[in-house]
Parts: C-alpha cells; sequence; structure tokens
C-alpha cells in the first residue's frame, strides 16, 4: 500500500519528479500524507538520491505542518463529520484506530506521546499520536513539542535505516 501511495504521489507530479525541485517537492508531500509521514519521505529521498540533511529538514517540516491543526481542530472537525453519513463511519474508525493505541501514550503522557512519534514502528507517527492526543484532551502546546520532538527523533532513525542500512544494500 505504501508503494501505492508513493506512486501515485509521484505520477501526480508528472514531469516535475525529474527534476532537482520536483524530487524534493514529492518528498515534502510524502512526509505530510498519513501512514507514510516523514519515515516514507526519507525512504523515498534515499531511493531518489537525495542529500541527506537536506532531505532530513524537508522530510521534518513535512511531517510537522499537520500537527498543530490536528492537535487544535480535529476534535472540532470530528465532532461535525460523526453526523455525515460516510463520512460519519470513517470518522468512528479514526477514534477507535487512536483509543486502541492510547495506553501507549497515556501512562507517561508527553514523554508516551514523544516515544510514539519518535520511535517508528508501523502505526506510529506524529497523525496517530496527535489525534490520540487530541482525544486525550493533553494540553496543547505540550503535545505540540513532544510531537516535534518526536518527529526529529523518529528522523534520525530513519536517516539511519534509510540511508544507512539501505544505502549500503542498494549502494
Amino acid at each position: 500500500m505504501t508503494e501505492k501511495i508513493t506512486q501515485f504521489i509521484i505520477s501526480v507530479f508528472g514531469a516535475w519528479a525529474g527534476t532537482l525541485i520536483g524530487k524534493y517537492l514529492i518528498v515534502f508531500v510524502i512526509s505530510m500524507v498519513p501512514i507514510l509521514e516523514l519515515r516514507g519521505g526519507l525512504l523515498a529521498a534515499s531511493v531518489l538520491g537525495l542529500p541527506i540533511w537536506q532531505s532530513y529538514i524537508i522530510c521534518a517540516i513535512g511531517n510537522m505542518i499537520p500537527i498543530p491543526f490536528i492537535l487544535w481542530l480535529i476534535n472540532p472537525l470530528f465532532r461535525h463529520l460523526k453526523n455525515w453519513k460516510g463520512i460519519g463511519k470513517f470518522v468512528s474508525w479514526c477514534e477507535r484506530k487512536a483509543h486502541s493505541k492510547k495506553e501507549q501514550i497515556e501512562k507517561l503522557k508527553y514523554w508516551g506521546l514523544f516515544l510514539f512519534v519518535g520511535i517508528p514502528l508501523p502505526g506510529t507517527g506524529a497523525w496517530t499520536g496527535c489525534l490520540i492526543a487530541a482525544l486525550l484532551d493533553l494540553d496543547k502546546k505540550k503535545s505540540l513539542f513532544a510531537a516535534i520532538l518526536g518527529v526529529l527523533m523518529a528522523g534520525i532513525i530513519m536517516l539511519i535505516l534509510s540511508y544507512g542500512v539501505l544505502g549500503s544494500v542498494l549502494g
């Protein structure tokens, strides 16, 4: 599924995918997309042969942009969308998914959010972590800080994996 989403994003950019600016734009957009996030962006940057530190900065910024919107706007948005027929089921599914992972954050609060976002495992990341923080009604400013630090930590871990391990396999 990750490859299909990535290929779709690359196809949207068409001819731009062959330019340096286009490659950076693709990596930036991938980093903003739920599920893929920074992890997918850095993997794509590695495969596209982009420089390590520029890729890290672009992916981190791309992954951080949705954080305040999720923290401050997701609850009112979900309340509104629950009343819509088809979308209401999706919103309920998102809430169930977030509640199923809330124990990982609930015990340690902001440290838990930091670790949840910062350790790149399937089902973790800034989107899910911030959704859980919002649903648990954690302090938004502290959650913002914890999520941003988590993104930075996840980026360092993914740099090691995507440019180190993947680079040695592909290179």
